[in-house]
């Protein structure tokens, strides 16, 4: 398993946002925060739905990139056949 990641969050008012980390438990905390975060005190807290290790960031950010391109259902699809 590598360190960076690629997440998906479930806010507070149903929204889902995909990121990329090289260190998710930083970033996580980063979101809770409000600090270099798209989540602000509205949308928390939040729900970490689905995560997905990679060796790189450079795979991360394009796992991330494929990911953003998706409509809801398939994002919907891809962390609620991991339940």
């Amino acid at each position: 398993m590598g360190k960076c990641a690629v997440y998906i969050i479930r806010t507070a008012d149903n929204f889902l946002y995909t990121g990329a980390s090289r260190h998710l438990p930083s970033r996580i905390r980063q979101h809770q925060l409000g600090i270099k975060s798209f989540i602000r005190n509205k949308k928390r807290p939040f729900k970490l739905v689905h995560v997905e290790y990679f060796q790189t960031f450079k795979e991360a950010v394009l796992r991330e990139k494929e990911i953003k391109g998706w409509r809801r259902e398939k994002k919907e699809k891809l962390f609620s056949s991991l339940l």
